[in-house]
């Protein structure tokens, strides 16, 4: 019997040993932090032995092949020492895939991922198909495909879920675009990052399909670079194309398989430069999968935000409080920022990843009124926009950043979390830190 040892105990390496379990193999699971209960059960209820607080080397080392969760970076000495050992590793998608026959959809990118995966299973599941969710949202995908059966699958996947795939091949690939993010798992290079995404890419053939943001130079630029043998579908704001999604007068125009529909901005949904962005990818992706207009344009028409997504969350005194705590980079606030058309109290900060908070500058200038800086250390952000503004203080949790910003902000004004940084500092997750902000402004 073959052996799977499984590194990390949160949602994607419990369900991979949930599904090296199924499919029969001796299986260990071994994080070397403490594993939430929800998790431990789960382990338990299966008869998974597993080990938290350490990595027992006589137990991992002896594998015939590891699954890593994405969290771990490939530095991390227990993996190196897997590696030296020709053990090969492999991420949870690679690992599923096996095992799944289900049509793939999957989606990678910067910013708009969740969005365009959320809005995509939403087309699907209004045609009436069967079909998952999973990868870097919802549930495990390697779960669903020990416990469930779907004829689809739409899989929102980080670089780090690619950064260690062999055979992996989606029907369907999505690169919303790309931009600086992550670099410090990336030897702050910009070119392994970039590598790192198109890896989506690279086990495409003649049947599948590439959806990709035609504007985005960063995108265009590594095409330029490799061949890819599939069916590509670019999606502009900027200018027509032959095959593809891109804007004419007040529509978006979809070209595919000789065949042309409109929908009009008005009837979207989801406001702002970058959702239109989404709005085609997703869109493009239903086409291929051969989704009816008239279900295209009501999905898109009714679709509801994403929790922690530009997520309005009540008007308190005509101040509308916006939860955007899933904006961890400088180009997912830029968006948030952009589609705003009242004066916006701007709450700020978290763990900094190198950012450069300059190209936010003529934003801020133009609609933030206020900064209310979130995090422990906010001089990065006080260096960048300290006179740019009136009003900028700090605060050390959401309720005193809430309490502050709600202080800040007049009738007509939108109080908006868009962090620009990771959220370890002061939170578990960007999920935590919504929904602490949440929280507070109901509390108002």
């Amino acid at each position: 019997m073959s052996r799977v040892v499984v590194l990390g105990g949160a949602e994607s390496g419990v369900g991979a040993a949930v599904l090296a379990k199924v499919k029969g193999f001796d299986v260990f699971l071994s994080d070397k932090g403490q594993i939430k209960e929800q998790y431990a059960q789960e382990l338990r209820k299966w008869d998974i032995p597993f080990e938290e607080g350490q990595h027992t080397e006589d137990l991992i080392l002896n594998a015939d092949e590891v699954v890593k969760s994405p969290g771990i970076p490939g530095t991390v000495p227990m993996v190196q020492k897997i590696r030296e050992k020709g053990i090969r590793v492999v991420s949870e998608i690679e690992f599923a895939s096996r095992y799944d026959s289900a049509k793939k959809i999957c989606i990678t990118g910067s910013n708009g991922k969740t969005t365009t995966t959320s809005l995509i299973y939403y087309l699907l599941q209004n045609a009436g198909l069967n079909v998952g969710l999973g990868g870097n949202i919802g549930k495990s995908y390697a779960y669903q495909v020990a416990t469930e059966h779907f004829d689809y699958y739409v899989l929102e996947i980080s670089s780090f879920q690619l950064d260690d795939i062999y055979d992996f091949r989606p029907d369907i690939a999505i690169i919303t675009n790309i931009t600086p993010d992550h670099l410090d798992r990336y030897d702050h290079k910009m070119e392994n990052y970039v590598a790192a995404k198109f890896n989506i890419t690279k086990n495409l053939t003649r049947d599948d399909c590439f959806i990709f943001d035609s504007d985005d130079e960063i995108t265009v630029g590594h095409l330029s670079k490799i061949v890819l043998r599939c069916k590509m579908l670019p999606f502009s704001q900027e200018k027509e194309l032959e095959q593809g999604a891109f804007l004419k007068d007040d529509r978006i125009v979809l070209r595919y398989d000789k065949q042309e529909t409109d929908v009009f901005l008005e009837e979207l949904a989801l406001g702002g430069k970058h959702n239109i962005y989404n709005s085609m990818a997703a869109a493009l992706a239903a086409k291929v999968t051969g989704i009816e207009n008239d279900v295209i344009r009501k999905s898109l028409s009714t679709f509801q935000p994403i929790e922690h997504r530009l997520e309005p969350v009540l008007s308190i005194k005509d101040v509308l409080y916006i939860n955007d705590s899933k904006a961890t980079n400088v180009d997912s606030a830029w968006y948030a920022l952009e589609c705003q058309k009242r004066p916006v109290v701007w709450i700020v900060g978290g763990t900094d990843k190198g950012n450069d908070y300059s190209v936010l500058n003529n934003l801020v200038r133009e609609k933030v009124k206020a900064i209310v800086c979130l995090g422990v250390d906010n001089s990065k952000i006080h260096a960048a926009f300290d006179g740019m503004v009136d009003k900028i203080t700090d605060a050390s949790s959401a309720k005193e950043a809430v309490e502050k910003a709600s202080a800040f902000a007049d009738a007509g004004d939108v109080v908006l979390l868009s962090p620009c940084c990771a959220s370890f500092d002061l939170f578990k997750n960007y999920e935590d830190r919504g929904e602490q902000f949440k929280a507070a402004v109901r509390s108002l």
